[in-house]
C-alpha cells in the first residue's frame, strides 16, 4: 500500500526514507505517502523481453530477404517506445509526500520527480482539510493560512479517503 505509517520515538534520520528531520520532540503522528507500483523490475525484464520475443518470432519466415529490413525499424521502434514510455512512467512515480503532525505543527514535505522539495507548514488548529471531487474524485487539500496545497493526488480515492479520516482523527486527538 502506498501510505506507509512511521512510528518514530527517536530522531526522523532512523529510516532511510526520511525526507526532514527534528532537532526536538519527535512527530505524534507521521505518514509517507508514494504511487503504487504496478509493474516491479522483474516484470519489466519480463515484459520487454516476451514483447521481443513476440515481434521477432514472425520475423523468422523474412529472415534473408528484403522484407527484414522494411518490417524491422517499425519493431525496433515498438521496443524502445515501450521501454522510453515504461521507464518515463517509473521516473514519474518517485514522487513522495510526507505528513508529519505535532501538537502545535503540521508540516507536509513533497518531493517531486526531478528532485524539486516542497515544504509546507500549518498550525494543525487552524488546518482545514477540503474535499472535492475534481480534478479527481475525493481529492484532499490542506489549507492552512492562505495557502492551499494538495496532499496524495496519486493515491487511489479509497486511500484518499482512508488518509482524509485517519487525519482528522488525528487533528481532533491533538486539538
Amino acid at each position: 500500500m502506498p501510505v506507509e505509517k512511521i512510528d518514530l520515538t527517536g530522531r526522523a534520520s532512523d529510516y532511510p526514507e526520511a525526507l526532514s528531520t527534528y532537532s526536538d520532540t519527535a512527530p505524534l503522528w507521521r505518514v509517507l505517502l508514494y504511487p503504487h507500483r504496478s509493474l516491479p523490475a522483474t516484470g519489466f525484464v519480463w515484459t520487454i523481453g516476451l514483447l521481443s520475443a513476440g515481434l521477432a518470432f514472425p520475423l523468422i519466415g523474412v529472415f534473408g530477404t528484403n522484407v527484414l529490413w522494411g518490417v524491422l525499424p517499425f519493431l525496433i521502434l515498438t521496443v524502445a517506445g515501450t521501454w522510453y514510455f515504461i521507464m518515463r512512467s517509473y521516473r514519474d512515480g518517485q514522487i513522495v509526500e510526507e505528513l508529519s503532525l505535532w501538537g502545535d505543527q503540521l508540516t507536509l514535505v513533497r518531493v517531486d520527480p526531478k528532485g524539486t522539495r516542497k515544504d509546507w507548514q500549518a498550525n494543525p488548529y487552524w488546518v482545514k482539510i477540503n474535499e472535492r471531487d475534481t480534478p479527481v474524485k475525493h481529492y484532499l487539500t490542506l489549507q492552512g493560512g492562505p495557502r492551499e496545497v494538495e496532499l496524495g493526488a496519486f493515491l487511489s480515492a479509497d486511500e484518499r479517503l482512508t488518509l482524509k479520516a485517519e487525519l482528522e482523527d488525528e487533528i481532533r486527538r491533538i486539538r
